[in-house]
């Protein structure tokens, strides 16, 4: 879908985008291709697209893979997918859903290890469906989303950098980092006030932690970084016995002066462990 198009259609059909929904739409046709080409899709995958807007990149998926599903939050843009992709929608290669997918993905556990998501995410809600998407056994095998860069900047961030925090802990935990690429704001429409950029994760096999030591990795690594200047073991100190962590140190061979961001995903997956091993 070209930008004159993009344009005629939102005039046409009289809508008026909200900022508020992240609706910055993208029409390069290169940068689409890019996105596509990047979720090594063959037609016998199914993808989860989620914000599909106007459908330029819905158009490409549904082309290079075997099933669609695509979630859109405004009834008014899947008026405009429901004629536009018809023949797609009756022949059961595309499921379309008029929701809020962060709400969907709450209240569906639904099991998405044979899908790859493959979409131009919402801005204002990357992170949380990210999250929620990501974590643990139902997780796609492969993420390929456009955001803002500073998010992308986070998702694939190593040890030790401006950028590593909590979303990339509890993302890689599941995923390893593949690769990226930035995309100009002139590529979408209306353009954005911040860079983006689209990400690729590959689920890892096998996991790291299992299922029943989570939530303590994600509280570990959360109170970890809840104030990134100070030393973690006095921050950990706050939920855990002081002779256990001293142990789990010791053991792992952290200073006890350690920041949270010298700390690899490893470490943050030992120290759990320990901390939750009955010794």
């Amino acid at each position: 879908m070209k930008l004159s198009e993009m344009r005629d259609l939102l005039v046409k059909r009289d809508i008026q985008l909200t900022k508020s929904l992240g609706q910055n739409f993208l029409h390069d046709a290169h940068q689409l291709e890019r996105i596509a080409a990047a979720g090594e899709l063959t037609t016998t995958d199914k993808v989860l697209e989620i914000g599909p807007g106007l459908g330029p990149l819905t158009e490409l998926l549904l082309k290079k893979s075997d099933q669609v599903l695509a979630i859109e939050m405004d009834g008014r843009l899947v008026e405009v997918l429901q004629e536009r992709f018809e023949t797609d929608i009756t022949n059961s290669k595309l499921e379309l859903l008029h929701a809020d997918a962060l709400k969907y993905l709450q209240k569906e556990p639904r099991d998405w290890r044979d899908w790859k998501l493959v979409a131009n995410l919402p801005y204002s809600v990357a992170s949380p469906i990210l999250v929620e998407l990501a974590a643990g056994v139902r997780a796609p095998k492969m993420i390929v989303v456009t955001l803002q860069l500073e998010v992308a900047q986070r998702l694939m961030a190593p040890t030790d950098d401006d950028h590593y925090g909590v979303l990339t802990l509890l993302v890689q935990l599941d995923f390893k980092p593949r690769g990226w690429f930035k995309i100009p704001p002139g590529c979408f429409f209306p353009s954005p006030e911040v860079d983006s950029a689209c990400v690729c994760l590959v689920r890892r096999e096998p996991s790291l932690l299992a299922a029943d030591k989570r939530d303590t990795f994600r509280k570990i690594v959360k109170k970890a970084f809840s104030q990134r200047r100070k030393m973690m073991l006095k921050l950990l100190k706050q939920d855990w016995p002081k002779e256990k962590l001293d142990s789990a140190f010791t053991a792992l061979n952290i200073s006890p002066q350690e920041r949270a961001e010298k700390l690899s995903l490893e470490q943050f997956v030992a120290l759990t462990e320990k901390i939750l091993s009955p010794n």
